[in-house]
């Protein structure tokens, strides 16, 4: 818990729509970390910048931005540079998440903080959680939603999903499962109904305290 509030981290394989799973959240009065905006806003820092710069040369900046797509094609099948980046990155992400919690944990409108991060389990996030819901989704729907938004074919959707921990492996070490189909309808019912039993079981245990 920070300030008295459950931190409810989000899980699920890539496309499977963590992320509108998190606005639900959001809309029912949570605070959403999107971590993938840290990270975008990590890339903007001058000393980061520099950094990597002196790693991989001028190709690294494109149109005056960091060329993340650059980035993860150097990073992807290279463990040591992947380890190498997260060495810059994460402290600076964390740092980041601390400080916009900080800034709204006494709001009385903030019921709970919503972690929206690709790998909560792989970075070690997981365990400050109080919570962890697994979104799951069909395989055709998750190849869908990346063939639209990233231009995915099912090959390199199965080799980003190589370098990440197996599904099975998530759904069971989550706390709660959430089905995400076509049906956003039936996914925000779920997210309804599923926020107040978190909130139930944190009172439960800071009164306990």
């Amino acid at each position: 818990m920070y300030a008295g509030k459950p931190i409810i981290g989000i899980a699920g394989g890539i496309g499977s729509g963590k992320s509108f799973i998190a606005r639900v959240f959001g809309e029912l009065g949570c605070h959403v970390i999107d971590s993938d905006k840290q990270v975008r806003d990590a890339y903007r820092d001058p000393q980061v910048r520099q950094t990597l710069l002196e790693w991989w040369g001028p190709q690294v900046i494109r149109e005056g931005e960091v060329d993340r797509a650059f980035i993860a094609r150097k990073v992807f099948n290279d463990p040591a540079e992947r380890h190498r980046l997260e060495q810059l990155l994460h402290p600076m992400v964390n740092a980041a998440r601390e400080r916009e919690m900080a800034a709204v944990a006494q709001d009385p409108n903030v019921v709970a903080f919503v972690w929206d991060t690709p790998l909560l389990f792989e970075a070690g996030l997981a365990e400050a959680c109080d919570a962890v819901v697994f979104v799951e989704a069909p395989p055709e729907a998750r190849l869908q939603r990346v063939r639209q938004s990233r231009g995915w074919g099912p090959d390199e959707l199965a080799r980003r999903e190589n370098l990440q921990w197996p599904l099975d492996k998530k759904r069971e070490i989550s706390d709660h499962t959430l089905s995400n189909t076509a049906d956003a309808a039936f996914a925000r019912e779920q997210v309804r109904a599923l926020l107040p039993r978190i909130l139930a079981k944190n009172n439960a245990e800071a009164d306990r305290r």
